[in-house]
C-alpha cells in the first residue's frame, strides 16, 4: 500500500467497503446455516413420517392376520377339507391386501421356524416384522418371484459390485399363532416390499403433498434393500423409475455399517437432494436395508443464491454511489503528491533537472513540493562534483589495476620457468652421470666388436650382418646420450634436406622391439597413406616412436593390438604429417593425463625414469611439431603426433 491515494481511499472506503461486506457476509452465513438446519429438520420430519406408515403396515398386517386367525370362520376352515381352507385363505389374503398368506401346524414348521417371527407364534405371540426371503424361498411363491427380481444398474460413487441382479425379496413378515378346537399351528402371512410402488407412493403423497418442498413431483421416496433401490419414485427419466441403481458408499457405510440415521445432503441418482436414510433391521436384528426421504436442494439453492445477490447488488450500488463522491472530494489532495511522485520517478532514472514547479495550490502540501525542488538542486550540484571525482577515482584504479595484472602474468611467468629450470638442472645432473656410465660400456663394445672382425677377418661375412647391427645400435645409443645432454639446454633444430619417411621408420621400430613383446600375445597392425618426409632427424623420431610402442605394449599387459596409422594431416595452414599410436589397453587415469609429459612423471614405479615421453615431447616441439594424449571411447589410449612437412627446395 504505497499510494496515499489507495491509503486515504481505505481510510474512507474501509467501513463501507470491509465492514458492509463482512458483516453481510457473517448475516448470510447465519441466515444460512439456519436455513440449513431448517431443511435438516424438515427432512428428519419427513423420515419420521415414513417411518410412522411403515410401522403403521406392520401394525396393520399383523392386527389383519391375528383377526384372521382368531375368527370363527377360520375355524370352520381347519375343520373342512383342504381345499376348503386353501379358497378361504386365498379369500383372506385379497381382502386383506397380503401377498402371500398360508398356515402351518405346529407340526410341520419345520424350515420355517428358523423364522423369528414364526419362533415367536410357536411361542403364542403375534409377531411382525421386515425380513430378507432368499431366492429359493421367494421361488415358492411363483406370483412373487418375477416381482422380486430387480437387474442391477452401474451407479457411480456406489461400492463396487460384480452383482448383475437382486432376486432377494424384502417382504413385510408377520405370524400370529393359532388354537382353536385342537389344531395348533401358526398363520403366516406378508407383503412383498419390491416394487411395491403402492407403498412407496403412499409415503410420497403423505410427506410431499404440501408446496413447501415443491410439492410430490419435487419430493421422492425409496425402500432399499441392502444398497440396492427395490421400490422408489425416483426417475432415471421422465417415467423410468430408478429401480436397481444404488447408493453411494459414503451413505451405505454411514447407514448399514455404523447404523446411523443420515440427515444431509447426497446425490441421489441425477441431482442433489436434502436426503434423510433411516436403517432398517429384519428379525434377527441385523441391517438389510434403508428407508429415504427427500427433496429437490435446488429450489432452495436458487432462493439462497437469488437473497446473495439482492444483498450483492445493493452493496454494489452503495458503493458506486459512493467512491466518485469520495473521489471528487480528494482530488486536490491527489494531484500535488501524485506530481511529486513522477518527479521523484524521473530523478530515479538519472534526470536530475526534474521539478515539481507549481503545484497550484498553497497549502502544506505546496509547501512540500517546493522544499523538495530545493532539495533537487543541492543534489544536483553535488552529484555533479562527486562525478568529478568518480572520474579521477576510476582512471587511477584502472592504471593500479593494469600494473597488478602485469606484475602478475610476470610473476606467474618466472614461477613457471623456476619450476622448468629446476627440473632441467636436476636432469643436467642426471643425463651427465648417465652419460658417463653409458659411453664406457659402449666404447668397450664397440672396440670389441671391432676385435671380433680382425679377428676373424675373412670369416666374419657370416655375421657380418649382425655386427653391422651392433655398429648402428652403439651409433644410437651414442646419439640417445647425446640427446640426453641437450635436454637440459634444447637448441633449434635444423632437419636434413630430405627429411625423413615415417612409414619406413615404422617399419624399422617394429623389428626394434622384438624384445619387448615376442612372447606376448600383441598385434601390431600399421596403416599408412600417401605422405610427405617429415622434417626431424631419424634417429629422434625413431626415439620418440620407439617409447610410445614400448608404453603402449607395456599397458596393454601382454595381450591386444597396437594400431600405428600415419596420414597427411595440414596444421594452421602448414603441411604436415600425422602420426598415432592407439592401443587397447585400459587408458590413462584422468589424475594422470595432465602430467603425462611433466619429466619424472611415470605410473610404473621402480620400473622407469618418467623421462621417455618427457624428451619425446622435447624432440618433437624442437621439430615444430605437436604431441597429444587422449583415450579412446572404447578403450585404451591415442599418442597423436604432428610433425611439419620437408619443405621443396
Amino acid at each position: 500500500m504505497n499510494s496515499v491515494r489507495l491509503k486515504l481511499l481505505v481510510l474512507a472506503l474501509a467501513p463501507l467497503v470491509v465492514l458492509l461486506p463482512l458483516l453481510m457476509l457473517l448475516a448470510m452465513t447465519r441466515w444460512t446455516s439456519d436455513y440449513d438446519e431448517l431443511l435438516i429438520a424438515k427432512v428428519d420430519s419427513d423420515l419420521r413420517i415414513a417411518e410412522q406408515y411403515l410401522g403403521r403396515i406392520l401394525a396393520g398386517t399383523g392386527a389383519g392376520i391375528a383377526a384372521i386367525a382368531d375368527s370363527r370362520t377360520f375355524q370352520f376352515a381347519l375343520t373342512g377339507p383342504a381345499e376348503t381352507r386353501a379358497a378361504y385363505l386365498e379369500q383372506q389374503r385379497i381382502q386383506q391386501a397380503l401377498d402371500f398368506l398360508y398356515y402351518l401346524p405346529a407340526t410341520q414348521t419345520g424350515e420355517a421356524q428358523r423364522w423369528p417371527v414364526v419362533q415367536a407364534a410357536l411361542g403364542g405371540q403375534l409377531s411382525s416384522q421386515i425380513d430378507i426371503f432368499p431366492a429359493d424361498t421367494i421361488a415358492n411363491f411363483p406370483a412373487l418371484a418375477e416381482r422380486a427380481r430387480v437387474d442391477l444398474i452401474e451407479t457411480e460413487a456406489a461400492v463396487p459390485t460384480d452383482r448383475v441382479v437382486e432376486d432377494r425379496g424384502m417382504v413385510v413378515h408377520t405370524a400370529a399363532p393359532v388354537d382353536l378346537l385342537g389344531h395348533q399351528g401358526v398363520l403366516i402371512g406378508g407383503i412383498l416390499l419390491n416394487k411395491n410402488l403402492d407403498f412407496i407412493d403412499t409415503i410420497n403423497a403423505l410427506v410431499y403433498l404440501n408446496a413447501a418442498t415443491g410439492g410430490e413431483r419435487q419430493g421422492t421416496a425409496t425402500l432399499f434393500l441392502e444398497d440396492v433401490r427395490v421400490s422408489t419414485n425416483v426417475r432415471l427419466f421422465e417415467d423410468v423409475r430408478a429401480l436397481g441403481t444404488r447408493v453411494s458408499a459414503e451413505v451405505r457405510a454411514a447407514v448399514l455399517d455404523q447404523g446411523r440415521t443420515w440427515l444431509d445432503r447426497a446425490f441421489v441418482v441425477n441431482d442433489w437432494y436434502i436426503s434423510g436414510y433411516l436403517p432398517l433391521s429384519d428379525s434377527f436384528g441385523n441391517r438389510v436395508g434403508m428407508l429415504y426421504v427427500g427433496f429437490l436442494e435446488a429450489p432452495f439453492a436458487n432462493a439462497k443464491r437469488s437473497a446473495y445477490l439482492t444483498m450483492l447488488a445493493a452493496m454494489v450500488a452503495v458503493l458506486a454511489l459512493s467512491i466518485p463522491l469520495f473521489l471528487r472530494m480528494a482530488r486536490g489532495i491527489f494531484s500535488p503528491l501524485e506530481r511529486m511522485t513522477k518527479t521523484m520517478k524521473r530523478v530515479e532514472h538519472g534526470d536530475l533537472s526534474a521539478r515539481n514547479g507549481s503545484v497550484g495550490s498553497k497549502d502544506e502540501i505546496s509547501q512540500v513540493a517546493t522544499h523538495l525542488d530545493t532539495l533537487l538542486d543541492q543534489v544536483q550540484e553535488r552529484d555533479q562534483a562527486l562525478r568529478s571525482w568518480a572520474e579521477e577515482l576510476n582512471d587511477r584504479v584502472d592504471r593500479r589495476t593494469s600494473e597488478l595484472r602485469d606484475a602478475n602474468e610476470k610473476l606467474e611467468e618466472t614461477f613457471q620457468q623456476l619450476v622448468l629450470s629446476e627440473k632441467l638442472a636436476s636432469i643436467g645432473e642426471i643425463t651427465a652421470g648417465v652419460a658417463h656410465e653409458i659411453n664406457n660400456p659402449v666404447a668397450v663394445i664397440q672396440g670389441n666388436v671391432d676385435v671380433v672382425r680382425q679377428t676373424l677377418g675373412p670369416d666374419a661375412a657370416c655375421v657380418e650382418t649382425e655386427l653391422n647391427l651392433i655398429d648402428k645400435q652403439v651409433q644410437r645409443i651414442d646419439g640417445i646420450v647425446g640427446k640426453l645432454l641437450q635436454f637440459a639446454r634444447p637448441t633449434e633444430f635444423s632437419a636434413s634436406g630430405e627429411g625423413t619417411s615415417l612409414e619406413m621408420l615404422v617399419d624399422d621400430c617394429k623389428s626394434l622391439i622384438t624384445h619387448v613383446h615376442p612372447q606376448q600375445n600383441v598385434q601390431i597392425v600399421a596403416q599408412f597413406k600417401a605422405a610427405p618426409n617429415v622434417a626431424i632427424n631419424a634417429g629422434e623420431m625413431q626415439q620418440v616412436l620407439v617409447n610410445l610402442m614400448v608404453n603402449a605394449i607395456q599397458a596393454m599387459g601382454g595381450d591386444g593390438q597396437l594400431d600405428i596409422r600415419v596420414k597427411p594431416v595440414p596444421r594452421n595452414e602448414i603441411d604436415g604429417v600425422e602420426l598415432s599410436v592407439s592401443d587397447t589397453g585400459p587408458g590413462i587415469d584422468a589424475d594422470h593425463m595432465k602430467r603425462v609429459f611433466d619429466p619424472f612423471h611415470t605410473t610404473k614405479l621402480g620400473e622407469g625414469t618418467g623421462l621417455g615421453l618427457s624428451i619425446s615431447q622435447t624432440l618433437i616441439q624442437q621439430a615444430g611439431g605437436h604431441i597429444s594424449a587422449r583415450n579412446q571411447p572404447t578403450g585404451g589410449a591415442v599418442f597423436t603426433v604432428w610433425i611439419p612437412a620437408v619443405k621443396d627446395t
